[in-house]
């Protein structure tokens, strides 16, 4: 896995979906095989929590889930990636276009409430960048095709 990034769980229970399968995208991006224990850490919940949280993305069709680990099925790469593109473009625009601090629990707060057409139009503001503040890849949408 890359450097510790540290995702913040919302209330809502779409929300918790969300930050699943971005912690799983995330976690998939580093490499490393997608454990319970690593999704515990990187969301700081305990592992019981996850198991049943995949249990549900399972039956949603979200995840495939066995004893082998966790792996996204197209439905939940999409979401997970959305996710990441959507946190990633708000830590541009405080960092470079707002010059203000990155405030992670700010972040999570909006990237839930981002729809693709605000995503596209920011990430054009933005002029497409590719890397985040932390020098994480931003996932590319239509708008980076034109």
């Amino acid at each position: 896995m890359k450097d510790q990034e540290v995702l913040f769980v919302g209330t809502a229970e779409a929300e918790h979906v969300e930050m699943y399968l971005k912690a799983i995208w995330h976690i998939k991006e580093g490499g490393d095989p997608v454990k319970i224990s690593t999704i515990a850490k990187m969301l700081n919940v305990r592992q019981p929590s996850v198991v049943q949280m995949l249990k549900k993305l399972n039956e949603s069709k979200l995840v495939n889930y066995n004893k082998s680990g966790v792996s996204l099925t197209k439905n939940g790469e999409d979401i997970g990636s959305n996710m990441m593109r959507n946190s990633r473009l708000l830590e541009v625009l405080m960092d470079s276009a707002l010059k203000v601090d990155i405030d992670e629990e700010m972040v999570c707060g909006i990237e839930h409430h981002m729809n693709a057409q605000f995503t596209d139009a920011l990430c054009t503001m933005l002029k497409h960048p590719r890397k985040c503040p932390h020098d994480h890849d931003i996932p590319r949408g239509n708008c980076c095709k034109n």
